[in-house]
């Protein structure tokens, strides 16, 4: 007798995943790009003023039954105010959806009958894993690295006692109570450390936004002219294993920038929070390698650390190029591996896309 049964979905996922082929493949998006005027930008700085709720105010009151007109105070008291918290969650990627003024809620006022007030809900504010917070002053009070880490912003004020709290032998029927305290109040800077996987870095037009529209739904502004991203974006690459990578479109770099000209310092702090580099240099220029040991030694003057960062290079725009010359010298001038791809007509699009998922494999544990 043969018995039927359904396997659950996420017996089917790993029965997919551990019987498929070990070479992951990307994956188009079936859900076409979306064809809005606007885009939406990656928020990764935001100054905000927290601000801890009221507590509620205590109750004077005096109980009155049929058979005891003098029952005695039976003020409540008041409830406490709300907390302000930043929690770290994978929910979130950006800033963008945390409101400039974060304000808790208010306690309740005590009431008669012994009725104490109810404590309002803490205000918790979810935020992308890898934020810290900086004071007013600059100085970085808390580094929410992991999920469900959660910091203190503001604290709520306690709630006022009511005149039942002040009975005692020597005053049996206090006319005296709380006022609810206030919150507290503070200004701080939040900075999301943790913004992609990998960054595309280069030149001004070195083709980096359409590389980003090739790959992903993400919609970045393209132009004949520099300085079109000015702002990071985001795209997401999907795989068949139902893995996700985060790619970003960094703001365009100039010999300097580590002396804050052009975007400076403002778009290399956004290199410190990728875990792989990639340099898409333009490959039908003259002498492309001298672009790449710019980037690196912009990089390097800003950070030494983002030196030892895993690093590729994207040779762009080669339905441009009569021959192969040019790659060949590229390759011999860098010690970097050299990936030809036309973003444009999608030439070797894919072969970048498996480098990119070796480099994430490689650096995840790491980066975790």
């Amino acid at each position: 007798m043969t018995s039927h049964f359904k396997l659950s979905c996420f017996t089917k996922l790993v029965i997919r995943k551990f019987c498929t082929s070990p070479t992951t493949k990307p994956l188009r998006s079936l859900k076409p790009r979306s064809n809005k005027a606007y885009t939406k930008s990656f928020i990764d700085l935001k100054q905000v003023k927290a601000i801890g709720g009221k507590g509620g105010d205590g109750c004077i009151s005096f109980l009155h039954l049929w058979s005891n007109e003098y029952a005695g105070p039976d003020g409540g008291d008041g409830g406490n105010g709300a907390h302000v918290i930043f929690k770290a969650s994978h929910n979130v990627k950006d800033l963008r959806n945390v409101l400039s003024l974060i304000r808790g809620t208010d306690g309740d006022n005590g009431r008669n009958k012994d009725c104490h007030g109810k404590n309002a809900d803490h205000a918790i504010v979810e935020v992308p894993v890898g934020t810290i917070i900086r004071n007013r002053d600059g100085l970085i009070v808390g580094d929410l690295s992991r999920e469900d880490l959660m910091f203190m912003a503001a604290r709520g004020g306690a709630g006022g006692k009511g005149n039942h709290f002040f009975i005692s032998d020597i005053n049996q029927s206090p006319k005296i109570c709380q006022y609810g305290a206030e919150g507290e109040q503070f200004e701080y800077v939040l900075e999301v450390k943790s913004m992609a996987h990998i960054g595309l870095i280069g030149f001004p037009n070195a083709g980096k936004s359409t590389l980003l529209r090739a790959i992903s739904r993400a919609s970045p502004k393209i132009a004949p002219y520099p300085f079109t991203t000015l702002k990071p974006q985001l795209g997401m690459v999907e795989y068949d294993d139902y893995e996700q990578i985060a790619v970003a479109d960094l703001p365009g770099l100039i010999p300097g920038s580590h002396k804050n000209k052009g975007l400076g310092i403002q778009f290399l702090k956004h290199t410190e929070r990728c875990m792989a580099l990639i340099f898409v240099v333009d490959i039908s220029l003259p002498r492309p390698w001298e672009n790449i040991s710019t980037l690196q030694f912009e990089l390097t003057q800003f950070n030494e650390e983002l030196g030892q960062r895993p690093k590729i290079v994207v040779a762009n725009k080669v339905d441009l190029l009569e021959n192969d010359e040019t790659i060949e010298i590229l390759r011999k001038e860098t010690d970097l591996k050299v990936i030809p791809i036309s973003a444009k007509m999608g030439t070797n699009i894919t072969e970048f896309l498996l480098e990119i998922r070796k480099i994430y494999d490689k650096n995840k544990d790491s980066e975790e």
